[in-house]
């Protein structure tokens, strides 16, 4: 009485499944850190030429011109605020000297978070920007954050 045991045929092996999930997670990785983001700071030449035109789309500029951002009194002297929504950082890197740039870090697309010691800080790659110009502090971004164009009248600070 010696019946052979049923042996599967069907359905992947071990090694299989191994494999298909570490290329998922590779995958996953990979977009995680690549993407269109790289597009971005190719765009961000064009506009970093031309910084008379104020926030375009190319350097992640959702506002529109005339719209109220902040008071002069929420703009910390030798320090800025970021506005996510409308993608701008404004600075005051002296008494009375208001500045605004794109909020897209030139990297790869990130966006600028925080302004600690007269520097714009990129969380994604560690970039750092002026808060006087918005030239590269340290990288690995290579090109500055456009300017975007501001007015301040009274306490009122809109995009121009």
């Amino acid at each position: 009485m010696t019946s052979a045991s049923p042996r599967p045929t069907a359905g992947p092996n071990r090694r299989t499944v191994v494999a298909a999930a570490g290329a998922a997670g590779l995958a996953v990785a990979l977009t995680a850190c690549g993407g269109s983001d790289g597009d971005s700071s190719s765009s961000s030449q064009d506009s970093g030429s031309s910084q008379d035109s104020g926030s375009t789309p190319e350097d992640g500029g959702n506002a529109a011109a005339g719209a109220a951002l902040a008071t002069v009194a929420d703009i910390p002297e030798g320090g800025g605020k970021v506005f996510e929504a409308e993608k701008v950082v404004v600075t005051q890197p002296s008494a009375g000297q208001f500045k605004a740039f794109s909020a897209t870090c030139t990297h790869q697309g990130c966006a600028v978070k925080s302004i600690e010691n007269g520097i714009i800080n990129c969380p994604c790659h560690n970039s750092n920007f002026s808060i006087t110009d918005g030239s590269v502090q340290s990288g690995p971004a290579t090109k500055p954050l456009p300017e975007v164009q501001i007015n301040v009248s009274g306490d009122s600070i809109t995009l121009a």
